[in-house]
């Protein structure tokens, strides 16, 4: 049996025993859950939150390819990685990010709805690239909420908080350890204590500063950079990232 988590989390407040869960958390070793954790974002954000020394947990909608995910990303980074089925994985914590592309963003979303419980937060990181359509990853489509992160909060049961992030962080260098990051992440939300449970999840990867850039409608401006940081990637053959100059000393999401 785990051990009982210091915060208790969304299943405790509903009166749900802890150790039913099977991934136990402390302060200083969150559990992150990463659904869609096997793809290229994902795998590469569970990379760094791993050697950060936080408890990853690997989401897939097949849980044998997410526990050889977990299994690799372990011996890899000598973390905490679990893997687990999706529906099972976005349990496990109160904070939950949801790194699929756009294309599958509704379908996950419809298959987690019965999962995901009023207090928790889920993070969208769905990019409405045209490559959804077999268009250019360059350019962006419309969504009839705004933005991919509106639609997702639409589509989310009652209570649970959508929080915008990590749309222009390159997969490619998160997977490459040997990249050393040292870029701005915007933080979007209507929910300024939401976006900062976000970011400070977000600040454990080194290299990471989380933006606090407004309102979940600044989404779709956000999410629009995303075409930008791939244009400017594939010119210069590098990862770029993007960085906020003269911003003043201090917690923006205090």
């Amino acid at each position: 049996m785990p051990p009982a988590r210091e915060a208790a989390g969304p299943s405790a407040q509903r009166g749900q025993p802890l150790d039913s869960r099977p991934v136990s958390e402390t302060s200083a070793a969150p559990v992150i859950p990463v659904i869609g954790g096997t793809g290229a974002l994902g795998s590469g954000l569970a990379k760094r939150w791993a050697r950060s020394g936080a408890r990853v947990v690997i989401g897939s909608r097949d849980a044998g390819r997410a526990r050889e995910a977990a299994e690799k990303l372990a011996a890899e980074t000598g973390g905490d990685v679990t893997g687990l089925a999706n529906d099972e994985a976005a349990t496990q914590a109160e904070v939950v990010f949801l790194t699929v592309p756009f294309r599958n963003q509704s379908e996950y979303l419809t298959n987690l709805k019965n999962v995901l419980r009023p207090g928790q937060i889920l993070v969208d990181c769905s990019v409405p690239l045209a490559a959804a359509i077999s268009g250019k990853a360059t350019r962006t489509i419309g969504v009839w909420q705004g933005s991919a992160a509106q639609q997702a909060q639409e589509m989310a049961p009652e209570g649970v908080t959508v929080v915008s992030a990590l749309h222009t962080v390159s997969a490619p260098g998160l997977a490459d350890l040997s990249v050393e990051l040292d870029e701005d992440v915007p933080v979007c939300g209507d929910k300024k204590a939401d976006k900062a449970r976000v970011a400070e999840l977000i600040a454990r990867i080194d290299g990471l500063r989380p933006v606090n850039a407004g309102a979940l409608e600044i989404s779709r401006i956000v999410e629009q950079l995303t075409a930008l940081m791939i244009s400017v990637n594939v010119r210069y053959k590098t990862h770029a990232g993007l960085k906020f100059t003269n911003l003043p000393e201090g917690d923006p999401f205090s």
